[in-house]
């Protein structure tokens, strides 16, 4: 008889205290704005960012939503839903580089993809907030890097210039020696030395240990001097390499399904990067070429399944829906 109640003491405990351990354990287990980001959750991070900023929080608080709201959509390619929010996230804070950085990233992006009026008053704004990422954070080789890229690819009419990409080499030469030397590659491309090119590439994987990054850097250079089988080389070196870009591995797939060589390694790489994505590498865009080179190897089935997967992350992102449509017919 005692057993027989403290048994039923018991039970009625346990249907009281489960439902509290269960949503315990959600909370404690619920990610974070910026970790969905990073798992390129990215249907989840907006509408957690749209939450928290309705919330009303802090201004510091909400500056940074903003940033990530920004990030949110720039994965996506929706610049235009982008810009306002990093826009709203630097005028909150005027003084977080990483905030112009995102802002001139993202238009950026859009005045790549804009008619050329649009371009041209966007490139001043572009031109404006890297400097100024750069002039709040003179140590951060991230916004060297960039700025020296515009300089690269901008006319001079509106600011560009090898010789003030040649002096943020040098500015991110302590910083970041690898990269100053994928950048003093970049300059010698642009004179159009490919010799001088690639000894700079090979200087940037000698400094970086061979890191994941420097094969990538190599293996463009080699693919446009049409060196495939070099080329092929180098990326299969990133099945080895340090990773300290986790995002390289998704670029040596894309090269993969650019070229159309060696589909089962373009394969190996994206399933390894999907194992643990980053922002930098939207996991939706890693299973829509995952997706890509499984059908091209001929499996429409398992094909559909990335693309599905892309989908669940990021129901709007037309890529993967176009895939889908392809291979379902």
């Amino acid at each position: 008889m005692p057993d027989r109640v403290l048994r039923s003491f018991l039970q009625r405990l346990a249907l009281l205290l489960v439902p509290s351990l269960v949503a315990a354990l959600a909370h404690a287990s619920a990610a974070t704005p910026k970790q969905l980001l990073a798992a390129g959750r990215v249907d989840e991070a907006i509408q957690t960012l749209q939450q928290q900023i309705d919330a009303d929080p802090k201004d510091a608080e909400t500056a940074a939503l903003y940033n990530l709201l920004c990030r949110s959509y720039f994965e996506l390619d929706e610049w235009d839903r982008g810009i306002p929010a990093c826009e709203r996230a630097r005028d909150l804070d005027r003084s977080q580089s990483m905030y112009e950085l995102w802002l001139a990233r993202i238009y950026g992006e859009k005045a790549d993809h804009a008619g050329f009026l649009s371009a041209a008053s966007l490139v001043k704004k572009v031109h404006a907030s890297f400097e100024h990422a750069v002039e709040l954070d003179p140590q951060s080789w991230e916004a060297r890097t960039d700025l020296a890229e515009f300089y690269l690819e901008a006319p001079g009419i509106v600011g560009g210039g090898k010789d003030k990409a040649r002096r943020e080499a040098d500015a991110i030469m302590a910083l970041n020696p690898a990269m100053a030397h994928w950048i003093q590659a970049r300059i010698e491309e642009k004179n159009k030395n490919p010799p001088a090119a690639e000894a700079e590439y090979r200087a940037e994987l000698a400094v970086s240990h061979g890191s994941a990054r420097s094969w990538i850097d190599l293996a463009i250079f080699l693919r446009h001097a049409n060196r495939m089988d070099e080329m092929q080389d180098a990326l299969r070196h990133l099945e080895t390499a340090p990773v300290d870009r986790k995002e390289a591995l998704m670029d040596g797939a894309s090269i993969v399904l650019k070229t159309g060589l060696d589909r089962p390694l373009g394969i190996r790489l994206l399933r390894r990067y999907l194992a643990d994505p980053v922002e930098e590498g939207p996991a939706f865009k890693a299973h829509t070429m995952l997706g890509e080179l499984l059908e091209q190897q001929g499996d429409r089935k398992a094909a559909a399944e990335e693309f599905r997967a892309a989908l669940a992350l990021a129901h709007n992102y037309a890529r993967a829906r176009e895939d889908l449509n392809r291979v379902g017919r």
